[in-house]
């Protein structure tokens, strides 16, 4: 009996290991170690620029076209705020509509667990009064919405 409970101990063991290392996906979003969202969206897109994520808007004129529209492949750069301190930067997966997108992005929530997620498809919409995307609001997988952040625009994956 003790035996078969050594057993049963290493394989769960063996089996949080794997899901360590390899992220668990849970449908839109899949759980890892604490990633920062400029590497990701750098991997993602194919976007090479460093530094802080609200650095991207100044930094992208020198390699990147930039605007105010979404695109996909696009990376939307939130701007420094007292609760962003570094901005924030998430890539365009899908256009749905001129006020809504579908975005990828990772440590993005309110506590340890919420920003171990790798959120695919997540919501974003465009809350500006001149639907401009110079504010957004996400969708979280919860049903429930995030705060309203500023935005600086789009860096789009087209180098000069």
């Amino acid at each position: 009996m003790k035996q078969w409970r050594v057993w049963v101990r290493g394989f769960l063991a063996l089996l949080v290991l794997v899901a360590t290392v390899s992220g668990c996906t849970h449908g839109k979003f899949t759980v890892f170690e604490p990633l920062q969202c400029v590497p990701y969206a750098r991997d993602v897109s194919g976007i090479e620029i460093y530094g802080d994520a609200y650095t991207w808007w100044d930094k992208a004129p020198k390699e990147y076209s930039r605007g105010h529209k979404p695109r996909q492949g696009s990376v939307i750069v939130l701007s420094k705020t007292e609760r962003l301190p570094y901005g924030h930067v998430a890539v365009v997966e899908r256009v749905v509509s001129n006020r809504e997108i579908q975005v990828t992005h990772v440590n993005f929530g309110q506590d340890y667990n919420s920003r171990r997620v790798v959120y695919h498809d997540m919501t974003a919409i465009d809350t500006s009064a001149k639907n401009d995307w110079s504010r957004v609001q996400f969708v979280m997988p919860n049903g429930g919405t995030s705060r309203i952040y500023p935005v600086s625009g789009f860096v789009y994956n087209t180098p000069h």
